[in-house]
C-alpha cells in the first residue's frame, strides 16, 4: 500500500474483490524480490517496470478500473527504473520509494490546503468520519509518508543493497499495515453520531 493510493470515491468492494486488488498490487513487489533472489538489482528494477504495468493491465480486466495512484506510481517507477537502467546506477530505484510518499504526502497535504481532504474521497464510502476525523487522519498519514520516506533514506543510504531490497519487500508493507490498522480507534472515536430512528 506504502507505494500505491487511490484517489477517487469507489463503491463498497466486495471481499474478494479487496483481496484480489491486494494481489494485483503486491505482484510487482514479489516479482522484483524474486528477480533480485535470482540475479541483480539490474534484471529486478526491470522485472519490476514490466510487473507494474502488467497490474495496470490486471487491474482493469479484473476489477475493471485503474486509478490514478496506481498510474502515479507506475510513472515513476518507469522514470526511475528506466534510469537505473540506463545509467546503470541502483541509487535512482533505491529513491523511488522516497519520492512515491513524499508525492503522497504532498498530495494529501494539498488537498488540506484547499479543505478537501483526499482521504475522504478514498474511503468515504467505507467509513464516515467528522470533519475534524478526516483532518486527524489526513494529518497521520502525511506525517506516516514522511516517515516512511526518511526511513528509506536512511536505510538505502546507510546500509547494504540486499538490506534495502528486505526492507522494501519485508519492512514498508508491514509498516504500512499496522499503522493502518492503529488508527481504527480513531475511526471510531471521529465516527458522527448515529441519527436518531
Amino acid at each position: 500500500m506504502s507505494d500505491q493510493l487511490d484517489v477517487e470515491p469507489k463503491k463498497q468492494e466486495l471481499p474478494e474483490k479487496q483481496g484480489l486488488k491486494f494481489l494485483i498490487e503486491l505482484g510487482p513487489l514479489l516479482i522484483f524480490f524474486a528477480a533480485y533472489a535470482k540475479f541483480d538489482i539490474y534484471v529486478a528494477t526491470g522485472a519490476l517496470m514490466v510487473a507494474t504495468l502488467v497490474s495496470l493491465a490486471a487491474s482493469k480486466l479484473m476489477l475493471g478500473r485503474i486509478t490514478i495512484m496506481p498510474i502515479v506510481t507506475a510513472v515513476i517507477v518507469s522514470i526511475f527504473g528506466g534510469l537505473t537502467l540506463w545509467l546503470n546506477d541502483a541509487s535512482f530505484i533505491k529513491m523511488k520509494p522516497t519520492i512515491v510518499n513524499v508525492l503522497f504526502a504532498g498530495l494529501l497535504s494539498a488537498g488540506l490546503a484547499m479543505n478537501r481532504p483526499f482521504l475522504k474521497l478514498l474511503f468515504g464510502e467505507a467509513f464516515q468520519l467528522t470533519d475534524e476525523g478526516w483532518y486527524k487522519l489526513t494529518l497521520r498519514w502525511i506525517l506516516f509518508f514522511l516517515f516512511v520516506a526518511v526511513l528509506n533514506e536512511l536505510v538505502w543510504r546507510n546500509f547494504s543493497e540486499p538490506t534495502w531490497v528486505n526492507f522494501k519487500v519485508f519492512g514498508i508493507l508491514p509498516l504500512t499495515m499496522i499503522f493502518a490498522g492503529a488508527q481504527i480507534k480513531l475511526i471510531q472515536k471521529y465516527a458522527p453520531p448515529e441519527s436518531p430512528k
